[in-house]
């Protein structure tokens, strides 16, 4: 894997990670429909009438789960977002995680999941976390999911002393009329990934000005709930 220091991050996310997402859009959203169980719970447990934001949205597959909320969806792959937008009343924009086009404090809830593990450094990691924690009111909380590092049991065998930077494969089949031999084929195509240590999302939380409310590890990711920390007057 070439080392993130040697190319300017937004190149190398734009090259390990948003390119990809652009060319696996179709077959990544065939695989992407059921609703995990905690954001489920999350999504379930909002006010009605809620308005809020699911930042990275992808395919859009939560924007389903609770139909008595609106949801503005992003995400920077126009490929996904074309998918998402078939989730109405919902709205669905691309849109960059680090420059959100959102009001400040507008919100009651953000989502955002298996997003902010894409990008390449710990400051603009924080830098995420803080741009969704300025969409939200003073009660406004947020859902964020990231993958774990610690997944020992899982089919992929990540647990400490393992590479925390790595690039994750993605095995695409090619029908016979989109392959350049004529027969059907494999394309591996590898986004870059940052699994997160325990404790390492609620460090970026304080960093980027935010309390963790809840915070919890599942399906090989962990999860915290958070809002933002309130200035005592």
């Amino acid at each position: 894997m070439a080392s993130t220091e040697e190319v300017a991050p937004e190149k190398y996310e734009e090259q390990h990670v948003h390119e990809v997402y652009e060319q696996i859009a179709s077959h990544f959203s065939s695989t992407r429909y059921k609703a995990w169980p905690i954001v489920k719970q999350f999504m379930q447990s909002l006010t009605p009438g809620s308005v809020g934001l699911d930042v990275g949205c992808g395919n859009g597959k939560y924007l389903a789960v609770n139909h008595d909320v609106f949801i503005v969806a992003s995400d920077r792959s126009s490929n996904l977002v074309k998918i998402a937008s078939q989730h109405q009343p919902h709205a669905a924009i691309v849109a960059d995680t680090l420059a959100l086009p959102h009001q400040a404090a507008s919100f009651d809830f953000a989502i955002s999941i298996a997003v902010i593990h894409h990008l390449s450094t710990p400051e603009r990691r924080t830098e995420a976390v803080a741009a969704i924690l300025e969409c939200l009111k003073d009660e406004g909380k947020a859902l964020i999911y990231v993958w774990a590092l610690e997944q020992k049991d899982s089919r992929r065998g990540w647990d400490e002393g393992s590479e925390q930077d790595l690039m994750v494969p993605w095995v695409m089949k090619i029908g016979k009329k989109n392959s350049p031999s004529g027969e059907a084929t494999e394309k591996t195509f590898h986004r870059y990934y940052h699994l997160y240590r325990s404790g390492e999302l609620e460090s970026n939380i304080a960093a980027a000005g935010g309390e963790v409310v809840e915070s919890g590890y599942e399906k090989d990711n962990w999860w915290a709930i958070c809002k933002r920390k309130q200035i005592e007057s």
